[in-house]
């Protein structure tokens, strides 16, 4: 450790946000990086606390060992920080951007001061990674002779097809839509993630030796089988795109729309593509009503205020949450507390209404224009399940109008039609794709990863599911393997 009491000495910096004024007026990335002086500082207020949580199963699913580069970065050796940073993960310039950082909320400063700023060091590491030259293409130097097919090019699809190319086998990743990246390309709004960093991390994976094939829908274009049948393995890495509905009276108006219809179409026209008038989502001059508190209705609020909504509303059904910590809720734990995202500091003012319960929809000629909700409470919880359920409240019933809705309510679990129906993998009793501890499905020689086995997740979570499958097939070709167990998976 090098700076005994830099903790005591610097005050956790993030990097500045561009002016509000400025960044709605393009979809490019929020915030501007540090110096490389100030990542140094925060390098250095990791206090090396002995045990550090911040790589505990409470926090880097990845088991980044992160005071150890920190402690690098304080000392100018990046190029140790990023060799250190990719041997747990592959993409840490995905990650140090849209990482919720869990890693923070365990951080041992964090106790009683603002924690070290991990997931920024990590993203600035990596950053100069591929500045000075440190990230290059590395082709294996051996191939295996053995054949992996990979459905879907997500983070889990990724970061799987990474290490096994690294472990000399042929990789080909296949991917229903018309570029590589699954949610990093198409869900996740660009003021979050520049699309730029995508393009450049699978042009390198491309370098080293994996194909990608874009367009073709496995279980519609290509059935599953003939993957089974042509390759030595195959991995699912699908997601978790069976989105929770509202089935409430009026869902089928005009103006109701998933979120995950809607984010996407504003990533195609950043890149430079036109998406029809037919079926164009679009904002602008609306009243826009957001159902859904968690990280996608915040990038449908930072997408709609670019795209010049007049107004923008946002229900949760749940509680706001509280400033600090609740007892219930110490460190080590994910810090369930209220948080502002960029999106909701670009909002004129605070657009959320907590504990809210949406109860129809209304309209003229099966066209949207107004919603109906109502104010809720817990009730006493149930003495065998514990549950406690939600009460409308008497008398709190009110209307908005809106001309659009987008419901960010989360996933439930994996589309089954297609090639899981197809191939008829055995699923567990949420929806999602059992596994073996090796995460092998009930096919022989099919695997799985990602949310499509975990259920809605974290990239990070993503990236760590994608690299035990990659472990899983090696063992599973190879009868051994040297590709690291990721520990903290459940």
């Amino acid at each position: 450790m090098g700076s005994i009491k830099g903790f005591m000495q610097h005050e956790r910096e993030t990097p500045i946000s561009r002016p509000i004024d400025k960044r709605l007026q393009d979809h490019l990335e929020v915030y501007d990086p540090l110096s490389e002086e100030k990542y140094m500082e925060q390098g250095a207020r990791c206090m090396d606390c002995g045990v550090p949580f911040c790589q505990s199963d409470k926090g880097c699913p990845l088991g980044n060992m992160i005071p150890d580069w920190n402690d690098m970065v304080y000392q100018g050796k990046w190029e140790e920080a990023l060799t250190l940073l990719l041997k747990t993960n592959n993409f840490p310039e995905f990650t140090g951007r849209i990482c919720p950082a869990p890693c923070e909320g365990s951080c041992v400063l964090g106790i009683n001061e603002l924690p070290v700023s991990i997931c920024k060091i990590e993203e600035a590491i990596a950053e100069k990674g591929f500045d000075k030259g440190f990230i290059k293409a590395n082709q294996p130097k051996h191939r295996t002779g053995k054949k992996i097919a990979i459905v879907g090019s997500g983070p889990a699809g990724l970061a799987c097809a990474d290490q096994l190319n690294q472990a000399g086998h042929s990789v080909t990743v296949y991917e229903k839509s018309d570029r590589v990246g699954g949610l990093l390309m198409y869900g996740i709004p660009g003021f979050k993630l520049d699309k730029k960093v995508v393009k450049r991390r699978v042009k390198l994976m491309e370098d080293e030796g994996v194909t990608f094939i874009t367009s073709v829908n496995i279980g519609v274009d290509i059935l599953l089988k003939k993957l089974v049948d042509d390759f030595d393995a195959v991995v699912l890495c699908g997601g978790s795109e069976k989105p929770r509905d509202l089935p409430i009276e009026g869902r089928d108006l005009d103006g109701v729309h998933y979120a995950m219809e809607f984010l996407p179409q504003q990533n195609k026209r950043n890149e430079g593509d036109v998406v029809s008038r037919e079926v164009a989502i679009v904002a602008k001059d609306k009243n826009v009503l957001i159902i859904g508190g968690g990280d996608t209705g915040s990038d449908c609020l930072g997408t709609s205020l670019r795209q010049g909504a007049e107004n923008v509303y946002q229900f949760e059904l749940l509680p706001k949450p509280p400033g600090e910590r609740k007892p219930t809720n110490p460190w080590p734990q994910w810090p369930m507390i209220m948080r502002v995202s960029s999106s909701h500091q670009e909002a004129k003012s605070e657009i959320r209404q907590f504990s809210v319960s949406t109860k129809k929809f209304s309209g003229v000629e099966g066209k949207l224009n107004k919603v109906h909700a109502s104010q809720v409470k817990f009730g006493d919880p149930d003495p065998e399940t514990g549950r406690a359920p939600l009460i409308e409240v008497p008398g709190s019933e009110f209307e908005l109008d809106v001309d659009l809705v987008l419901l960010a309510m989360g996933f439930v679990h994996p589309v089954h039609e297609g090639m899981i129906s197809e191939i008829g993998v055995k699923l567990d009793d949420r929806g999602n794709v059992w596994c073996d501890e090796d995460k092998m499905t009930s096919i022989d020689g099919v695997f799985v990863a990602g949310d499509m086995a975990r259920g809605q997740s974290l990239v990070v979570w993503a990236i760590a599911e994608g690299r035990e499958a990659a472990r899983g097939v090696d063992k599973y070709l190879m009868n051994t393997t040297v590709l690291p167990h990721s520990q903290f998976l459940k």
